[in-house]
């Protein structure tokens, strides 16, 4: 199983694009500035797209993507995410005000677009790539996904604060082979990371520990400018994990 950083930031800015990972070359996990790292070839193969939640950084670049390979596709391209999500998606992106309802587009009855509902603890299969769903703690409805191939899996946060289900759903498998997870803030901008519903590293090590796995943790949606500091932060909280930064432009090999 491939797995291709398009882009892991929590902002933007020259070298900095917010957060979508290539799964093999038919899975996006959520859809935001990284997307444009794509060649028009590689967006065509794109089939499912499994957004954490709704908010802009996460899912801006889908109506442009589907609006760029609108000839390419011949089947609809999905995407999956709790009902609340969908809806946020098409009340207020896919409403033909700010962006054209492409699941109505060329026609109702052939559509380049659908959603798909999905609820937290269940797994979809595509072709073999086992999604499964996990509810986590954010300012807005969010989810994690965990994915696994065969004997090899990855999870990936989403955005998240303090909280156990992420935990314990890991937990709840015997193996897990890379965990990437966010941590937004750095320890000075503790208040704010609670109320936006982010980690920082005091927070984050406070529940690492909840964590049975020994795996590489790699540390996603730092705030420009803030990078070293978040990872010599967290680094001295957690002396004891593999702690790395996520970097765009990575590809791992599971």
């Amino acid at each position: 199983m491939n797995l291709r950083i398009l882009g892991c930031s929590g902002g933007i800015g020259a070298g900095h694009r917010t957060t979508s990972f290539l799964v093999e070359h038919d899975i996006l996990i959520d859809a935001g500035s990284g997307v444009g790292e794509l060649t028009l070839a590689e967006m065509g193969e794109i089939r499912h797209i499994f957004v954490t939640h709704s908010h802009l950084d996460h899912v801006n670049f889908i109506p442009l993507l589907i609006d760029t390979i609108f000839s390419l596709v011949k089947k609809p391209v999905i995407v999956h995410g709790q009902a609340v999500t969908l809806k946020a998606l098409q009340e207020h992106i896919f409403n033909w005000v700010i962006w054209p309802d492409f699941s109505k587009l060329p026609t109702p009855e052939r559509p380049v677009l659908a959603f798909r509902e999905m609820v937290p603890g269940q797994v979809v299969d595509i072709e073999g790539r086992m999604i499964e769903m996990i509810p986590v703690n954010h300012a807005v409805p969010a989810v994690g996904y965990r994915v696994s191939k065969g004997k090899k899996s990855f999870a990936y946060s989403g955005d998240t604060s303090s909280n156990d289900s992420l935990w314990a759903a890991l937990n709840a498998h015997d193996r897990l082979d890379m965990l990437i997870v966010e941590t937004a803030f750095p320890n000075v901008k503790e208040h704010l990371a609670g109320l936006a519903g982010h980690y920082c590293p005091k927070t984050f090590a406070a529940d690492i520990v909840k964590l049975k796995h020994d795996t590489k943790i790699y540390l996603t949606h730092l705030m420009p400018g803030e990078e070293d500091r978040i990872l010599a932060e967290l680094s001295a909280l957690v002396p004891g994990r593999s702690l790395h930064r996520l970097a765009s432009g990575a590809y791992f090999q599971l």
